[in-house]
């Protein structure tokens, strides 16, 4: 209740232990930098840091695992999607002790998903506003790079 938990396979560089690459997707998915930083001073990091509790092998997967962590609340603000992904997956990616790395599973508590407003009016509104109804309505952006001609 008092965590975001987080489920990441997890396919580590040649000799880089399983256990390694999880404390290193909770560190830097979370308060782990590769540099000193003067403001690590001012508060007690470790109320914030990402701590990966448990890894798993993934059957018929040799060099794949499991990788969970939890994220304490105080970490995120409220009521931001966008900072809590961020925080999770904005850099982990590119970390090179991974060969691959996928968040499988995100499990957010009650008391986080109470932060988020939600929109100031419902669906009618939009579709009203939009004069469009009968059909899905998609808010993205169309990119050439998908394959689309521009």
């Amino acid at each position: 209740d008092t965590d975001i938990l987080a489920a990441f396979r997890v396919t580590p560089q040649p000799g880089v232990p399983a256990e390694e690459a999880g404390a290193a997707v909770a560190a830097e998915s979370s308060t782990g930098t590769w540099t000193t930083v003067w403001t690590d001073g001012l508060t007690s990091l470790d109320r914030y840091k990402g701590r990966c509790y448990k890894i798993e092998p993934v059957a018929g997967e040799e060099t794949q695992f499991i990788a969970y962590v939890a994220y304490p609340l105080d970490l995120f603000e409220e009521g931001s999607v966008t900072n809590m992904f961020t925080s999770i997956v904005g850099n982990v990616f590119g970390f090179k002790a991974l060969r691959a790395l996928r968040l499988e599973d995100l499990r957010i508590p009650v008391a986080y998903v109470k932060t988020f407003q939600g929109p100031p009016h419902g669906i009618q509104v939009e579709r009203d506003k939009l004069n469009k109804y009968g059909r899905p309505l998609l808010g993205c952006t169309i990119k050439p790079k998908l394959g689309l001609s521009a």
